[in-house]
């Protein structure tokens, strides 16, 4: 298969049927085995359309005549979008590659040749608009007041979440919100020090850089396919945010300890608990998902933690199954996600304002029940890979008014356009009696 047809039937799979982009196209580059200019041409196609996603549709739509983009098959919708995204934004493709090719997807999908005309017609007419201005100024005619519509078509965000943001941060740091979101982020890794140190990595691997927030974190700016990369493969590296990093040390785990990760999978905060504790003391990673308590176990086993024990739980009932049994306790709670969008280019479609309502009803509970398994004098921390308050400081404050036996000792919120990584926040409670 072609990158263009891989990119497609990824898009088709990841916008009509749910999946997940990073797992469709982990797998397809493994299947195909392109060359290397050609998996990044498949992964910046692939990536970008679906991040694109709405605004895309709303360029197509101009083009139909009358009639919506739902209206043609599936298999015609995502041919369209891969075209009109490389009309749109890959301004090394010829316009006319860009309009050909989609037109030869459709005879490789072995669709009728009046689809032929119809998708090789749509996208001539959108390569004509685009000849002489950009996406954003296509938005402004069309869109002359600056408002959180023209804002989401430009920078490729739902308006629901366009509006959201404009409530809280304004109109200014919304835009560098969704501007960050729209980067390519460097590959975040933290070095297992149970096997190797950062200083000896970075003698090894010359593209990489240190962290800046995290002892242990590398960045790689510029890498090839990561199934080649034998440092992950040997469990020397595992990719893992920076943000995300900063979590076990917060949590300050000591050797000799009983650890309780609540929410554990994938693993890379327990991981970075044992190494830090250096295999020397006990954690139980828990998670709901059997599928993801395996990804725990496999990262472990490849990492050297052997001071890891797996269990699948319902985090709401571990603190009637470990009443105070646990020096540290850690809950990474099940989020909204809005702080690494950056980082899933599907996950900003599958949000919705439900998502934001019924969210901290689930982290508070999740969070009174593992209070119970801290012992007196122990450490609790509660983190999410989000921005919004309900889900944070409001939930944690909520918490310690319910709840006089435990005192909060820190809290760090990272805000993208702050601190120039993922957004996260970290509390670190204290059981004091």
């Amino acid at each position: 298969m072609t990158p263009r047809q891989i990119a497609t039937q990824i898009v088709l799979d990841v916008q009509e049927h749910g999946a997940y982009a990073n797992i469709a196209l982990a797998k397809s580059l493994r299947n195909f085995q392109l060359q290397d200019r050609d998996r990044r041409f498949c992964t910046e196609l692939t990536y970008g359309t679906i991040k694109a996603g709405k605004s895309i549709d709303w360029f197509i739509e101009n083009h139909l005549k009358n009639r919506k983009l739902i209206d043609s098959p599936e298999e015609v919708r995502a041919i369209l979008r891969v075209g009109a995204y490389q009309l749109l934004f890959m301004t090394r493709v010829p316009k006319s590659a860009a309009v050909n090719e989609s037109t030869e997807l459709v005879r490789s999908f072995k669709l009728h040749d009046g689809i032929v005309k119809f998708v090789n017609g749509v996208l001539r007419n959108c390569a004509r608009e685009i000849e002489n201005s950009t996406f954003e100024e296509i938005i402004d005619k069309r869109i002359p007041d600056q408002n959180a519509k023209s804002i989401a078509l430009k920078f490729l965000h739902p308006i629901w979440l366009v509006e959201h943001w404009i409530e809280i941060f304004g109109i200014d740091e919304t835009i560098k919100l969704c501007k960050f979101d729209n980067q390519d982020p460097p590959l975040s890794l933290r070095v297992n020090t149970l096997k190797s140190s950062r200083d000896e990595i970075l003698k090894q691997i010359q593209s990489a850089e240190p962290s800046k927030i995290s002892p242990e974190g590398i960045i790689l700016k510029d890498h090839g396919a990561l199934n080649d990369f034998n440092f992950l493969k040997d469990g020397i590296l595992i990719a893992q945010d920076e943000s995300s990093q900063l979590v076990a040390h917060v949590l300050d785990p000591k050797p000799d300890e009983s650890i309780l990760d609540a929410c554990s999978a994938p693993g890379g905060k327990s991981t970075h608990i044992a190494a830090l504790i250096q295999n020397r003391g006990k954690i139980v990673a828990c998670d709901s998902n059997e599928k993801r308590i395996e990804l725990v176990k496999q990262n472990a086993e490849r990492l050297g933690c052997n001071s890891i024990v797996t269990i699948c739980a319902d985090a709401r009932n571990l603190g009637r199954k470990y009443p105070q049994e646990f020096d540290r306790v850690l809950v990474d709670a099940p989020c909204s996600g809005l702080g690494v969008l950056r980082r899933k280019p599907d996950a900003r479609w599958k949000k919705f304002p439900k998502n934001l309502e019924e969210l901290p009803k689930l982290q508070f509970e999740i969070l009174e029940s593992c209070a119970r398994c801290v012992k007196i004098g122990g450490t609790l921390v509660y983190s999410t890979c989000t921005m919004e308050s309900a889900e944070n400081e409001d939930l944690v404050q909520k918490f310690l008014d319910r709840h006089s036996a435990f005192k909060l000792i820190s809290t760090r919120k990272l805000l993208p356009t702050i601190d120039g990584t993922d957004g996260f926040f970290i509390a670190r409670i204290e059981r004091i009696s």
